[in-house]
């Protein structure tokens, strides 16, 4: 974690900095995994058992006959010509693989429409007989997977591949520990903030590396995904929302015994932790470029200016969360405006209430990951600065710009090389020379500016075109007098004029 940012930065790592990074992040990580162990399902309570004796198996429509519908009865709406018929579907898997069915299309309000070649899904009872349930959208899933993955390594190369093995890391947890955890009937916000926690470690690491910029970001993330816990928690309490607001919370209130309360405090908490790790990531790396681009700046002078970039950066994105949940809502807020309800009325009902609860408190969240993380990164790069010439003899206490050149040399071999720098790109620094001619200072004027005569050599000649010719060495042979330039001739002498 002592390893510098990846541009390379004026100061080497404090060794102070580093043990207290290791010292708050070490035990953090114990305590995520030892109740990571703790929390993990042990697979012995299954989940509500499925429909006895169905089996789901794969099909292809081979042939499609439609018919006119039955007309509708007073009060009914009228079904779609179009999902009226019969279908030849040839059963891909099972017992019957590679017989032709012949199945009445799905039809009333919402059936999908299906043609010929259309793979789908059959559903078979344990009488034999079939049903025609929905698409089979494997196939068009997987291309977009892969596009998604190769536009992400195309964009991000190496970067865009750590990027892919920490959203695996997070499917793999979900998968294996939250959700299984809270069908088990483990407090779901406990197995929320252990499975966040988790999440958090591994995929910024993996993503960003093992670095002291990395470690703050850790740090600013889980100071805020706590705070969101505990508003939450008081919101929930403040609004009296128990997390039922449709049938399938009812559901798994009813049948597997979950606490949908605390079923919506887990959500609140991983929903937040994807935007909260973008802003944390964010406002550390902007104060280690900021530290890096002015070695003078303290901590105030960077706090104050990775705040601007941060409120810039909490403008746009508190926007996004607010339309994603819209986005999310949009039905539900299209059945809400025809009716006749006040908007006080609808906004009161438990699911927009639910949601508004949920917005607010991870915008504020959001809000606390700023300055926290901003704070954090500006007290350990100021904490480097003032260790770097801590170290430096004879000049404790000096402004660190003035000396920005020694503590660069310092730091030549160990700060890590500028991928997007080579040699030809590099600017060249006033202060370096080849290490034998030193340049001498440039006489001063009347009015303390360097004179732009060329001075004079001790044998009294002016230096050439106002470059300084290098003294020779004592040791050095002398060298011998050129030869004179041979006579040119005549006819030259007359085109040339000399």
């Amino acid at each position: 974690m002592g390893a510098n940012h990846a541009h390379g930065t004026a100061v080497p790592s404090s060794r102070r900095t580093v043990v207290a990074g290791l010292a708050v992040l070490v035990p953090l990580a114990v305590v995520t995994l030892i109740a990571l162990v703790w929390l993990w399902p042990s697979g012995g309570k299954e989940a509500a058992p499925a429909q006895s004796g169905v089996q789901r198996l794969s099909g292809t429509v081979v042939g499609v006959t439609l018919k006119t519908c039955p007309a509708a009865t007073e009060g009914t709406p009228q079904h779609d010509p179009a999902t009226c018929g019969n279908a030849v579907v040839k059963v891909g898997e099972g017992p019957d693989e590679g017989q032709d069915v012949e199945l009445r299309l799905p039809s009333g309000p919402g059936a999908q429409h299906f043609g010929t070649g259309d793979d789908v899904i059959l559903l078979r009872g344990a009488d034999g007989a079939y049903q025609i349930s929905d698409h089979d959208r494997g196939l068009p899933l997987w291309l977009f997977g892969a596009a998604f993955a190769l536009a992400v390594i195309a964009f991000g190369r190496w970067r865009g591949v750590t990027a892919l093995v920490g959203l695996a890391v997070t499917f793999v947890l979900l998968l294996t520990f939250v959700i299984p955890g809270i069908l088990e009937g483990r407090p779901p916000m406990l197995v929320a903030i252990v499975g966040a926690s988790a999440i958090m470690l591994a995929v910024l690491y993996l993503t960003h590396g093992f670095s002291l910029t990395t470690s703050v970001a850790v740090l600013g993330t889980l100071a805020s995904l706590a705070l969101t816990g505990v508003l939450s928690y008081a919101a929930l309490g403040f609004a009296r929302l128990n997390g039922i607001t449709d049938d399938s919370a009812l559901a798994l209130d009813m049948s597997l015994s979950i606490d949908t309360q605390g079923l919506l405090l887990a959500s609140i908490i991983i929903g937040a932790l994807g935007v909260l790790d973008d802003v944390t990531v964010t406002q550390s790396v902007t104060v280690a470029e900021l530290a890096h681009a002015n070695p003078s700046y303290g901590f105030a002078k960077l706090y104050r200016a990775a705040s601007r970039i941060g409120r810039a950066h909490i403008a746009s994105v508190i926007n996004t969360i607010i339309l994603a949940y819209a986005g999310a809502s949009l039905p539900l807020l299209l059945l809400f405006s025809i009716g006749e309800q006040p908007l006080g009325e609808v906004l009161s009902t438990p699911v927009i209430a639910q949601e508004i609860v949920r917005s607010v408190v991870g915008t504020l969240g959001l809000i606390a990951a700023v300055p926290i993380t901003t704070a954090l990164a500006a007290l350990t790069a100021s904490r480097r600065l003032a260790d770097a010439l801590s170290r430096e003899p004879g000049r404790g206490g000096e402004p660190f710009g003035a000396h920005a050149h020694e503590a660069e040399q310092e730091d030549f071999f160990s700060r890590q090389p500028d991928p997007d720098e080579d040699f030809f790109s590099r600017r060249p620094d006033p202060h370096e020379h080849d290490g034998f001619f030193a340049p001498e200072p440039a006489p001063l004027g009347r009015r303390g500016i360097a004179s732009a005569a060329p001075p004079a050599r001790e044998d009294g000649a002016a230096s050439r075109g106002g470059f300084f010719t290098p003294q020779p060495r004592p040791d050095a042979p002398s060298r011998p007098e050129p030869s004179p330039a041979p006579e040119r001739p005549a006819r030259h002498r007359r085109r040339t004029g000399r």
